[in-house]
C-alpha cells in the first residue's frame, strides 16, 4: 500500500541552528513511523535573503564580494555547528554567485532573470546542508531540486513578475505524483520559494513563497497533510510579540485563516491557502521550538460558526489614494477609469471607500513594490479624472472575524478607542470576515493592544481559544502569575502571610521600593524637579520617605495640601504644587497665600477672579490636544476631558493674565496615565515650549505624570534612560527653561499589594468562584477602569497555577470582580491571596459601601 504523503515546511528560523535540525529530523522520524512519506520543504537560513538581496543591490557597481564572504561564512558556520562536511553543491551555488556578480558588475545591472538565480541559492544552500545532516543522522533523506517539480503558469509578460514574483497553477499533478514515488528515499527535502519557467529558467514565488511552495506541493502530491513548521505555534488573537497576553487559535477555516493573513499576521503567508483550501487538505500551523504543541488546525469543516471577532490585525506601510472631484457624481464608468490607471501602474487595490464625489483605496505594500516614482505617476495619470492625494504611510488595523454585522451592536463600546485618532478610512469587508480602520503608523500599536485587551481581556480558554502566549513559552507565569521572582513581595512572603493571616484584608506597602523609585527618578538628569501626585497614595510614610529624597508633592485640593503639611511640617512651600480643577474660588486664594506653586486650569479664574492674581505667579495648564492612557477615564487631554486650557484659547489665556497682572511662570501639560512610551513626555515639552514667545516670565514647563508600569505579563516596563536621554535632548532645545515631571503610579504601584483570605468557592457550570473577604469597596480599579491586577495564591505560591477562576469580592455588585478566568493555585478556604501592583488609587479610592470597612494600609520599612 502507497504510503500517504505529508507536506512540513520549515521556515528561516526552523533551519538556522542544529537544534532546529534536530527537530526537523525527529519529527521526519515520526512521521515515517505512522506509516507517512514525508517533504521537508525549506526555506534559506535566517537573513540570507537579506544578504542576497544587498548582493543584488551591490553587485552592478562591483561591490558584492564582501556580501558573498558573509553568506559563505554563515553556511560553513552552521556546517561546522552540525558537524558535517561542507557539500560541493554549496561550493557551487557560492561560485555562480561570484559569476553572476561579476556578469552585473561588467553590465551595470542585474535583470530580473539573473535576480531569481541569486535568490534561489538561499533555498539551495540551506537544502544542501539539511540533507547532509540528515543522512548524518540515519535517516533515509534525498535531496530534490523543487524546480523539477513546480513549474511557472507562464501568462505574465511583465519580466518582474514572470521571474520574481509568478505563481503556479494548483491542484494535482499526476506526473508529479509518479516522478517523486519513483525516489527510494523515505524522506526527500527540497526548497521553498522557488520553481521554474515554462523555458526553464528558475523563478521565484515572490518573498515569503516557501509557504505557497508547500502549498502547491501538497496539492500536485494530495496529500493527507500540509503543517508549516515556524517559531510561533499558531496564529494568535493578536501579534504576541505586541501583545503578549494574545491566545492561540485553536481552529480556523481557510477564509478566516486567509483573512487574518492579509490583515497582518506574518506567521502564514497569504498565497499557500488557496491550494489546499481547493484541494480540501488540512493545514497545521507548528512550533519548531516546541514541536509537541497542537498548533492551529486550518481545515474547511468547522462546527462553530457564530458571529464574533477572532483576531486584532494590523498591517504596516499602507498607502492611501483619495481621489476627488465633483465631476464623478452619477458619471458611468469613472471607477472603471479610474482603476485602468491602478492597473496601468501595475498597482493592486486593497479597501475601497467611496461617495458622491470621493473615492478613497488604500494599497498593499506586500502584493506590489509602492516607490515614489509609482505613485508620482499614477497621480499623473489620475489627474484628467480627478484630484488624487497620496496619503501616508499608514496601518491599517483589523478586527477579523465571521459575520462581524451581526454584531456590531456588541462593539459599540470598542470603537471609544478610536476617539480622537485620525481615522482615513473605514472598510467593512464584503465577506463580512473584516472590519479594517486606517490610522496614523505611529498610533498602531497602542490601538491594537486597545483593541485586544477589551475584546479578548476577560477570554478564557476554550474550544477556539488556546493559552495565551506567556502560558506556553514563559514557565513561570503558568507556575506563579505575573511577576518576577525578584519582586519584593515574593523575597517577603513569608512575612506578607503573617500579616495577612493576622488581619485581613490589609494593604501592604514596602518602603524600600517606593525609596528606590523614589531615587531613580531623582537621578534623572534631564529633570529639575520631581513632584510626587500624592492622590496616588497619602500614606503619612510614605510620604516621608519621598520627602527625604528630595521629591516635591503635587496635590489637586486643600485637603491634599493640609495632609502634606501635617506630615512634613518642614517642608518648604516651593516643594508643594497645586492644581485645582474646576474648584471654588477660596481654594485658589487659599493656595496663594500659602506661597505654594498654583496651577489654573481654565480662564474662567481669570475672566472671574482677575484681582486675586495681580503681581502673583501662577501656573497655566494647557490641553495637549489628544490623550493617552490605558482607559478613557485616565485621559486628560482632547475635547471629551474636562482638563486644561483648549490649544485655540492659550493666546486668550495669555491676555487675560496680562491684563490680571499675573505673571505666569510655568506651563503644564498632562496627557494621561499608564504610559509607558518615552516619546510622550518630549513632546508634552515642545508642545509647551512652542508657546513660549506668549509669557515673557516663563521659567518652569510641567510635564505631568502619567508614567505606567507593566500591569499585564509581557508589557515592557518604561525605558527611564531612554526618556532621561529624550529629555535631555530636549533641554539642549529651550535654554532657561526647568523641566518638572510629576508622577503618581508609577512611584508606589508596584510597592503595595493588598492582601485578602478566601472566604468560599463556587462553580456555576464551568465557571469557578474564588470568593474573598475583600472587593472593590477596597479595590474599584478594577471595577472602575477595567484595571488588571495580577493575583495569586499567596498561601500556595510554589505550587502551579491550573485552577481557572473568578476572583470576586463580597459587596453586592456584578462589577464587584477583581480579575476574570485568572490562573491560580487550587485554593481552599483561609489562603491568603495577594493582589499586585495596588499601591496607587487603591485604599486612597476606598470607600465604606455596603458599610464594609476597606484595607487598612500598613508599611513595611
Amino acid at each position: 500500500m502507497t504510503r500517504p504523503w505529508i507536506v512540513l515546511k520549515f521556515g528561516g528560523t526552523s533551519v538556522s541552528s542544529r537544534a532546529r535540525w534536530q527537530t526537523i529530523a525527529e519529527e521526519a522520524r515520526c512521521q515515517a513511523r505512522a506509516h507517512r512519506r514525508p517533504l521537508l520543504v525549506c526555506s534559506a537560513l535566517s537573513g540570507v535573503s537579506d544578504q542576497l538581496e544587498e548582493l543584488i543591490r551591490l553587485a552592478p557597481a562591483g561591490e558584492a564580494d564582501p556580501v558573498i564572504e558573509a553568506i559563505r561564512t554563515r553556511h560553513q558556520r552552521l556546517a561546522t555547528e552540525l558537524e558535517i562536511p561542507f557539500p560541493t553543491a554549496v561550493e557551487e551555488q557560492l561560485e555562480a554567485l561570484n559569476k553572476v556578480s561579476q556578469g552585473a558588475h561588467l553590465l551595470g545591472e542585474l535583470p530580473p532573470r539573473h535576480r531569481a538565480q541569486v535568490m534561489a541559492s538561499g533555498e539551495l544552500m540551506a537544502t544542501a546542508l539539511g540533507a547532509a545532516f540528515l543522512a548524518q543522522q540515519g535517516l533515509d533523506a534525498g535531496w530534490l531540486d523543487a524546480r523539477n517539480c513546480l513549474c511557472t503558469d507562464g501568462e505574465d509578460e511583465d519580466p518582474f513578475r514572470a521571474f520574481l514574483s509568478a505563481s503556479c497553477a494548483p491542484g494535482p499533478d499526476g506526473d508529479v505524483q509518479a516522478m517523486l514515488e519513483a525516489r527510494e528515499e523515505s524522506v526527500l527535502i527540497t526548497q521553498g520559494f522557488i520553481a521554474r519557467t515554462p523555458t526553464g529558467d528558475t523563478a521565484l514565488l515572490g518573498r515569503g513563497g516557501s509557504d505557497t511552495s508547500a502549498a502547491y506541493f501538497a496539492a500536485k502530491l494530495e496529500a493527507e497533510a500540509l503543517e508549516i513548521w515556524t517559531d510561533v505555534p499558531g496564529m494568535y488573537s493578536a501579534d504576541p510579540r505586541q501583545v503578549p497576553s494574545a491566545r492561540l487559535l485553536k481552529v480556523l477555516d481557510y477564509a478566516e485563516a486567509l483573512e487574518i493573513a492579509t490583515t497582518g499576521a506574518k506567521v502564514l503567508h497569504p498565497r499557500c491557502l488557496h491550494p489546499v483550501a481547493q484541494a480540501g487538505i488540512p493545514l497545521r500551523i507548528k512550533a519548531t521550538p516546541r514541536p509537541e504543541l497542537a498548533g492551529t488546525q486550518i481545515s474547511g469543516d468547522l462546527d462553530d460558526r457564530s458571529a464574533r471577532v477572532k483576531a486584532i490585525s494590523m498591517k504596516r506601510g499602507v498607502m492611501l489614494i483619495a481621489m476627488e472631484t465633483i465631476g464623478m457624481w452619477q458619471q458611468v464608468g469613472f471607477l472603471a477609469k479610474a482603476f485602468q490607471c491602478f492597473a496601468d501602474a501595475g498597482l493592486s487595490v486593497d479597501l475601497v471607500s467611496t461617495s458622491e464625489t470621493s473615492v478613497t483605496v488604500s494599497l498593499d505594500p506586500t502584493a506590489n513594490p509602492i516607490s515614489e516614482d509609482r505613485l508620482d505617476a499614477l497621480c499623473q495619470a489620475l489627474s484628467p479624472l480627478c484630484q488624487a492625494e497620496v496619503i501616508g504611510p499608514c496601518a491599517m488595523v483589523s478586527l477579523v472575524g465571521r459575520n462581524i454585522r451581526r454584531i456590531l451592536h456588541e462593539l459599540g463600546g470598542t470603537f471609544q478607542v478610536f476617539e480622537e485618532q485620525r481615522v482615513h478610512l473605514l472598510s467593512q469587508a464584503a465577506n463580512d470576515l473584516n472590519l479594517s480602520v486606517v490610522v496614523d503608523h505611529d498610533q498602531a500599536d497602542r490601538l491594537v493592544r486597545q483593541l485586544h485587551a477589551q475584546l479578548f481581556g476577560d477570554s478564557s480558554e476554550s474550544a477556539l481559544l488556546g493559552p495565551t502566549w506567556q502560558e506556553t513559552f514563559e514557565p513561570d507565569a503558568q507556575v506563579s502569575g505575573f511577576f518576577s521572582k525578584t519582586s519584593w513581595w515574593v523575597q517577603k512572603a513569608d512575612t506578607l502571610l503573617e500579616l495577612g493571616a493576622a488581619e485581613s484584608p490589609r494593604y501592604v506597602y514596602d518602603g524600600d521600593t517606593v525609596r528606590q523609585r523614589g531615587r531613580r527618578l531623582m537621578d534623572l538628569g534631564a529633570l529639575d524637579r520631581v513632584f510626587f501626585a500624592i492622590k496616588a497614595n497619602p500614606e503619612p510614610a510614605l510620604l516621608r520617605i519621598l520627602a527625604e529624597e528630595g521629591l516635591g508633592f503635587e496635590c489637586v485640593s486643600p485637603g491634599e495640601v493640609a495632609h502634606v503639611r501635617e506630615h512634613l511640617p518642614d517642608l518648604p512651600m516651593d516643594r508643594i504644587l497645586c492644581t485645582p480643577n474646576f474648584a471654588p474660588r477660596e481654594e485658589y486664594a487659599e493656595a496663594l497665600d500659602l506661597g505654594i506653586h498654583l496651577t489654573l486650569d481654565n480662564l474662567h479664574p481669570l475672566q472671574a477672579w482677575p484681582e486675586l492674581f495681580d503681581g502673583r505667579p501662577v501656573f497655566l495648564r494647557l490641553d495637549p490636544g489628544r490623550g493617552r492612557g490605558h482607559h478613557a477615564h485616565v485621559k486628560t487631554a482632547g475635547r471629551q476631558s474636562k482638563f486644561g486650557i483648549a490649544p485655540e484659547q492659550v493666546e486668550e489665556a495669555a491676555r487675560l493674565a496680562q491684563a490680571a497682572g499675573a505673571q505666569v511662570v510655568g506651563l503644564h501639560a498632562h496627557a494621561g496615565s499608564g504610559i509607558r512610551s518615552p516619546d510622550t513626555w518630549p513632546a508634552t515639552a515642545r508642545f509647551l515650549a512652542s508657546h513660549r514667545s506668549l509669557f515673557p516670565h516663563l521659567r518652569f514647563l510641567d510635564l505631568g505624570g502619567g508614567l505606567g508600569i507593566p500591569e499585564k505579563p509581557g508589557q515592557l516596563p518604561l525605558d527611564l534612560r531612554a526618556l532621561d536621554d529624550a529629555l535631555a535632548a530636549v533641554r539642549g532645545e529651550m535654554e532657561g527653561l526647568e523641566l518638572w515631571l510629576e508622577p503618581g503610579r508609577f512611584v508606589v504601584a508596584e510597592a503595595g499589594v493588598l492582601l485578602a483570605k478566601v472566604t468560599q468557592l463556587k462553580a456555576k457550570g464551568e465557571v469557578n468562584y474564588v470568593g474573598l473577604d475583600a472587593g472593590m469597596n477596597s479595590l474599584i480599579r478594577p471595577a472602575l477602569y477595567g484595571a488588571y491586577h495580577s493575583i495569586v495564591n499567596l498561601s500556595r505560591l510554589a505550587q502551579r497555577a491550573d485552577h481557572v477562576a473568578h476572583i470576586v469580592g463580597p459587596i453586592c455588585e456584578t462589577g464587584d470582580t477583581l480579575g476574570y478566568q485568572r490562573r491560580v493555585a487550587k485554593p481552599e478556604e483561609g489562603d491568603v491571596f495577594l493582589i499586585a501592583t495596588a499601591g496607587a488609587y487603591g485604599h486612597s479610592m476606598a470607600s465604606h459601601y455596603n458599610l464594609r470597612p476597606p484595607a487598612a494600609p500598613y508599611v513595611l520599612n
